[in-house]
């Protein structure tokens, strides 16, 4: 068998073997890892270098051989890239895949004149609108055209408006906006 056919035949492996071990979804390919959530990395026919790693507070992790590796706001398929790149010069040929084993999920904060404000913790992508649900409506005295999202940025505090009745109906829809980690949804 050629070299070329028996690195194909491995990367096949690998990609079914990481299939198995983690449960490969679209979102895998699209969410952002945050500190706290649990990677499963597999390094094909090395077994010192597979296994879960827990993203530290600091947004990284270490591995044996390429030491530490930034994971925060990348996709898993970022970070596999990275290490297979950085891998190669210990490994020839190496054949990575990373998927997400667990996720702390993201933090929103939801205050003001809601039924139920709070921290909610979510685990899957969250708009303003799905917020609001999960703190069960706003209550009569909202002034739900008023709605600020409160976002920090580079250190930075910047304020988005929503307008609960446009969405309601249909329109400018573009202010639902997915929520990050450390969100607030202000209802005034």
């Amino acid at each position: 068998m050629s070299h070329v056919r028996i690195k194909l035949l491995l990367q096949i492996s690998a990609f079914v073997l990481g299939f198995v071990v983690s449960t490969f979804s679209v979102a895998q390919s699209t969410y952002l890892v945050q500190p706290g959530d649990t990677l499963q990395i597999s390094v094909w026919k090395e077994p010192d270098l597979t296994g879960p790693v827990t993203v530290h507070p600091d947004g990284t992790f270490t591995m044996p051989l390429i030491g530490q590796i930034a994971a925060s706001k990348r996709t898993s398929v970022q970070i596999g890239d990275e290490i297979t790149e950085k891998l190669i010069k210990f490994v020839p040929d190496a054949v990575v895949s990373v998927g997400l084993q667990d996720t702390v999920g993201s933090s929103i904060y939801v205050i003001g004149q809601v039924n139920r404000p709070g921290v909610f913790v979510v685990k899957q992508p969250t708009d303003v609108m799905q917020a609001l649900s999960l703190a069960q409506g706003m209550t009569a005295y909202a002034s739900k055209n008023k709605i600020k999202i409160l976002r920090r940025e580079n250190g930075e505090q910047k304020a988005t408006g929503f307008r609960y009745g446009d969405v309601a109906k249909g329109s400018s829809l573009e202010q639902n906006i997915l929520l990050q980690n450390g969100d607030v949804v202000v209802v005034p």
